[in-house]
Parts: C-alpha cells; sequence; structure tokens
C-alpha cells in the first residue's frame, strides 16, 4: 500500500504492518478524545516515524494514488481531528 506522510512523501508500505501502527493509531486517537496534547504529539511523531522505518519512500517524481494519507509531524490536534474517521486515522 502507498502512504502519504503529508508534507514529506509517499513511502510504500507492506500491509502486514497496518496491525502494529493500529496500536499507535489507537493510542492517538484516545489523546485527541481527552485532549491530552502532549501525548498527542509523542504519539503522532511515533506513528509517523515508524511509517518511515517500516516503509520505502517512493522517488520523489513518483505520483502514485495514496492508500493512506497521513498528517505531517507539525500538525495540530484540531488538524488531525479534522482528517481522522470513526477508525482513526488508520482504518481497520
Amino acid at each position: 500500500m502507498i502512504v502519504r506522510i503529508m508534507g514529506e512523501g509517499q513511502v510504500r508500505l507492506a500491509e502486514s504492518h497496518l496491525a502494529d501502527l493500529d496500536k499507535l493509531d489507537d493510542e492517538l486517537l484516545e489523546e485527541m478524545e481527552s485532549g491530552d496534547g502532549p501525548g498527542f504529539r509523542r504519539t503522532l511523531h511515533a506513528l509517523l516515524q515508524e511509517v518511515r522505518t517500516l516503509g520505502t519512500p517512493l522517488p520523489d517524481d513518483a505520483l502514485e494514488p495514496s492508500d493512506l494519507i497521513l498528517p505531517s509531524p507539525e500538525a495540530t490536534l484540531e488538524e488531525v481531528r479534522d482528517l481522522l474517521s470513526d477508525e482513526g486515522l488508520i482504518p481497520g
């Protein structure tokens, strides 16, 4: 699957990694619901770092349709809240 991190680019990520990412996504959702700004920031950075670590970056000139779009590391709690579905950032 192709994952876009807003402002950074795209990575190819095996779907087998989604279960691990979903745990971080659940934490992020809980922190957003409770208004835990520092926890939200820490978990968002951990989620993005995990995607960067597990994924393979696509060349800058590659324009693949993204299966998943994640916010930039600088995104605010409110901006991420606008991106969320009922399942969080990562469906499943």
